[in-house]
């Protein structure tokens, strides 16, 4: 399983109304875990790690890109445990 980092800012008050988190977990075959998060009506900022197969991740990031928010994904543990 693959965990990637992902930090994520509105860019708009109507961005932070969104439920993000809920459609990573509910639309693809991922685990968000909010790791911190600061939101108020019109900014929010949130760190999320996101765990899963790494091509069900990437997905995931990848629609992240299309919400228009910044995304900035950082690489922390990509692997499939093949060597185990």
């Amino acid at each position: 399983m693959a965990v990637i980092t992902v930090q994520m800012t509105s860019r708009t008050a109507e961005q932070v109304g969104r439920p993000i988190v809920y459609t990573l977990g509910h639309d693809f075959q991922v685990v968000p875990t909010i790791r911190r998060a600061q939101v108020s009506e019109d900014y929010g900022f949130m760190e999320v790690d996101i765990e899963g197969a790494i091509e069900e991740v990437q997905r995931a990031i990848s629609w992240l890109h299309t919400t228009g928010m910044s995304v900035d994904a950082r690489q922390r543990s990509v692997t499939d445990d093949s060597n185990l």
